[in-house]
């Protein structure tokens, strides 16, 4: 799993605000111990299998979702959280960028959101994620696909996104090609 992405879940768990809308919803716990595992160099697939599934459970529940677009939609919270992901990226300065300048960008949030309150969507991106973690990226390219095809919220997304260099520096990593 992304070490970025662990970084991001570190932060926003630390939140009060997160945790206090969704502490009656899952075990506070669990979340803990498997950001703790993740957060340990050399963990296993189980434990990334463990989050995603707790995350794929989380964003099936509407007061969780509400809670992770909390996060986006608040400046008092997003901005923190966007500054601690940038933080961890020094080594990668336009990935930092392009994160910072697209989590600003209302039409981002609003296409986050639009991706998130469509149970299709979420459905087909959750087996993408699957697929990606099972290393099958033939699944995640067929998936991606389909998210075109059949929901206009996703390429309204991706062009956001792409405006901001998210894709390109996304790629960028893909290919090996670290700026450094």
């Amino acid at each position: 799993m992304n070490r970025d992405l662990v970084t991001a879940l570190l932060a926003v768990w630390e939140l009060p605000e997160f945790r206090s809308g969704v502490h009656h919803l899952v075990d506070l716990d669990e979340v803990a111990v498997l950001l703790a595992a993740l957060s340990a160099p050399g963990h296993d697939r189980a434990v990334e299998r463990g989050l995603l599934g707790l995350l794929r459970s989380g964003l099936d529940t509407t007061e969780i979702r509400e809670a992770v677009l909390l996060v986006l939609e608040r400046d008092e919270v997003r901005r923190p959280l966007v500054a601690a992901v940038t933080a961890s990226l020094a080594s990668r300065p336009g990935r930092a960028a392009a994160i910072a300048s697209a989590a600003e960008d209302p039409e981002v949030r609003r296409g986050v959101r639009a991706v998130l309150d469509s149970a299709g969507v979420r459905e087909l991106v959750w087996q993408a994620v699957e697929r990606q973690v099972d290393d099958d990226r033939g699944g995640v390219v067929r998936r991606a696909v389909v998210l075109f095809v059949r929901h206009p919220s996703v390429p309204r997304l991706t062009w956001a996104l792409r405006r901001h260099g998210v894709l390109r520096e996304l790629r960028r990593t893909s290919a090996g090609r670290e700026p450094g």
